[in-house]
């Protein structure tokens, strides 16, 4: 599977394509409009979220509720576009009509793309720059995530992504019995975590920061149930299942890293305490009785459930502006003040679940026989009763 996304963030609309996906597969526009809500939530979001009320049009690929096979079409409208007209028109500008858009951007803000993107394409208004490198672009991704997300739970495959740390301050409690209790309880959270004591706290540091015209990062973590094990592969660099994850999750805006498992944690401890031991029931099949590696071994999946995390850094469009420079005078100035979050982690959570997603999905359809949605789910349960019985 593959996908493309179109628009800038005031632009009229935002869209993708998404092809690759099985016939026969049930989805309706609500499977996708409930995750662009999620993604529209959590504590610290800014003015746009109360302007935009995100929903997708499924404008092509599925007939009666069902996948024909043929690319898919999303479309997610701008509502704030109606002020943004004139900036952002799509005509030619008439001679002398440069005076008349406003908003034209040249100080770059130090941490976005602005002044690299600049230079890359030749932009002397760098409002070209920030309306394409907006977060505002991950509408779509969550969106294309949705339809993984549907694909993935009809297999029996659950993702879930919760907040485990944002400012410094940690979760600690993080007691759960299975994903769904996961999504409960972070669904019922202002800012998605799992330990109501350390959110309290965190929600005061966010106070705090957009008080002081400042923004704070954080660390979320995507927890997966229900892959088969073997997904992914040892033989070729490209074709392994965690660094395809891996890439997915930098590829959201303002993340900066990524770990499985324990992680980093793994270069302080011995090798007796980071590999998982293996075991086998009649049951269950192979087993591992932890799962500090999560959920993978050689670039395939175990069949434990996935721990990815990724540490997203605060946005960089701040109230209260670092120093910059003028492209055009080059005299030194504050940067641009663009409207923003003084802390996206709680929504990057759910940005964090659409990209693994993604690349689960997309993972199963490389391997599995999948032109139809019926033939995949077959292949798939056929996989894990042969794993089970190996």
């Amino acid at each position: 599977m593959r996908y493309l996304t179109s628009g800038e963030s005031h632009g009229p609309q935002l869209t993708t394509i998404i092809e690759g996906l099985p016939a026969g597969m049930p989805l309706e526009a609500e499977d996708i409009n409930e995750n662009l809500a999620r993604r529209q939530k959590g504590y610290g979001r800014g003015r746009r979220m109360q302007i935009e009320k995100d929903q997708a049009s499924i404008v092509g690929g599925v007939r009666h509720g069902y996948t024909l096979g043929s690319p898919l079409g999303l479309v997610v409208e701008n509502k704030d576009w109606t002020h943004w007209t004139k900036v952002m028109g799509i005509e030619p500008l008439e001679e002398g009509g440069e005076e008349e858009v406003k908003r034209k951007i040249s100080r770059p803000r130090p941490g976005h793309a602005d002044l690299v993107g600049g230079m890359k394409y030749g932009h002397r208004d760098l409002r070209n720059v920030l309306e394409r490198s907006s977060a505002r672009e991950t509408t779509v991704r969550v969106a294309a995530g949705a339809v993984a997300k549907k694909l993935l739970k009809l297999l029996d495959i659950e993702v879930v992504g919760h907040v485990l740390e944002i400012g410094g301050i940690k979760a600690e409690n993080l007691n759960y019995d299975s994903v769904n209790e996961l999504k409960e309880i972070t669904e019922g959270s202002p800012v998605r975590c799992l330990d109501e004591e350390a959110a309290k706290k965190m929600m005061n540091l966010i106070d705090e920061a957009k008080k002081n015209g400042d923004s704070i990062g954080g660390v979320v973590e995507v927890i997966v149930e229900g892959m088969p094990a073997g997904v992914g592969s040892y033989v070729h660099y490209d074709r392994k299942l965690d660094a395809k994850i891996a890439m997915a999750i930098m590829s959201i805006n303002a993340f900066k890293g990524v770990e499985f498992g324990l992680g980093f944690e793994m270069a302080r401890k011995p090798g007796s305490e980071v590999h998982d031991e293996i075991s086998w029931s009649e049951d269950e099949g192979y087993f591992r009785k932890t799962n500090r590696l999560g959920g993978f071994e050689g670039g395939m999946t175990t069949g434990m459930p996935i721990s990815v995390k990724g540490v997203m850094k605060p946005i960089p469009t701040l109230y209260k502006p670092l120093q910059s420079v003028d492209i055009e005078t080059k005299e030194p100035f504050k940067a641009s003040i663009e409207r923003s979050d003084s802390c996206a982690v709680p929504a990057a959570s759910v940005v964090a679940e659409a990209v693994v997603a993604w690349e689960l999905a997309s993972a199963l359809v490389e391997q599995f026989n999948s032109d139809q949605f019926e033939r995949l789910r077959q292949d798939i349960s056929r996989q894990r009763q042969e794993s089970k019985e190996y």
